[in-house]
């Protein structure tokens, strides 16, 4: 008798949602953690950025000579594809994302793992730990261990602290009226990973999108003197830049024909393939936005929920389109032409 195959473990199909489109929504989160602080600042090193703009990690400055700031910053979601090897090198790259939305660099990192142990077999869990360790390898992070719990629904991401020079960190609240707004990886992730969970489709190029470090983003955005930057994530492109106009008292004024999108994201959306969390981050943003003339999908795409998506600066990157400036602060934080 011929063996019976098993089918592979479809691990999309053990998550409510996918990826950062998962988040708890801004709206909804900023109204939990609004006012709160430690008493008396609460820490014996200077913090350079908090909880007060919603920034991508928080930064302290040590003391004595050198002028290093240390970055800490944690990450973790829902399975975004079905391979346990690519989520784990998804999930990780977008927890390192943070560190180099910051202007700084990844020195340690622990696992965070949530895993059904009565539901799936650990030897996935082994291959989501192992994606997690390549990327980090591949950006000069170590990883010493981590945390685990037994849960419902399998989660995954990193705790990560990184170094920067304190007095050049990418802030997202050092907008200015003047500068040319940069995006280093097209949008789309949250529409296919969305197509992926429901029909099976693997979208390589997605796949290299999020898996692709922002080490080299970072970088470039350095050495052409940005001073303003955040990651474009589970808040979409429309969600980030509103909170980067906001935390910078600025407007920011959006060129959509001069957005990118992955193949197939304009399609995904026409066949209806659009997360919760996408609409949820439009809903979101729509009283502080001139939506001008865009059509209702190109909106919806840029809010789409992105995970490990790329850098927006505050400047020009090398290599990256500019999709638009920073102005004077006018009626609405976002205006879109």
């Amino acid at each position: 008798m011929t063996p019976t195959r098993q089918a592979p473990v479809r691990l999309t199909q053990f998550a409510h949602g996918g990826g950062c489109a998962c988040k708890i929504p801004p709206g909804e989160l900023e109204d939990v953690v609004r006012g709160l602080a430690a008493p008396g600042g609460g820490g014996n090193a200077p913090l350079l950025v908090g909880l007060a703009t919603g920034d991508d990690a928080a930064a302290v400055a040590l003391p004595g000579p050198g002028g290093t700031a240390v970055l800490s910053t944690a990450d973790f979601f829902t399975p975004v594809v079905d391979d346990p090897y690519d989520w784990g090198r998804i999930a990780a790259a977008n927890a390192l994302s943070d560190v180099y939305a910051m202007g700084g660099s990844p020195v340690l990192a622990v696992n965070l793992l949530a895993w059904p142990r009565d539901r799936l077999p650990f030897d996935l869990a082994r291959e989501v730990l192992r994606g997690g360790l390549d990327v980090a390898a591949e950006a000069g992070c170590h990883v010493g261990g981590g945390h685990s719990v037994d849960d419902p629904e399998p989660k995954y991401g990193m705790a990560v602290t990184g170094i920067a020079d304190p007095d050049r960190l990418l802030r997202n609240d050092a907008g200015r009226p003047g500068l040319p707004l940069s995006l280093t990886k097209p949008l789309g992730l949250g529409v296919l990973n969305n197509r992926h969970k429901a029909t099976g489709e693997r979208f390589e190029e997605a796949i290299a999108t999020m898996t692709a470090l922002n080490r080299d983003a970072c970088a470039a955005a350095l050495a052409a003197g940005a001073r303003c930057a955040t990651d474009v994530t589970g808040f979409g492109l429309l969600g980030h830049l509103h909170k980067l106009a906001r935390a910078s008292g600025v407007t920011a004024v959006l060129d959509t024909a001069a957005v990118p999108f992955l193949d197939g994201a304009r399609e995904a959306v026409r066949d209806g393939y659009v997360p919760g969390g996408t609409r949820r981050n439009l809903e979101w943003v729509a009283p502080f936005t001139d939506f001008g003339t865009p059509d209702d999908d190109t909106r919806l795409l840029l809010a789409d929920a992105q995970t490990s998506g790329g850098l927006l600066v505050a400047g020009e990157v090398p290599g990256a389109p500019v999709v638009g400036e920073l102005v004077p602060l006018g009626e609405h934080s976002l205006v879109l032409r």
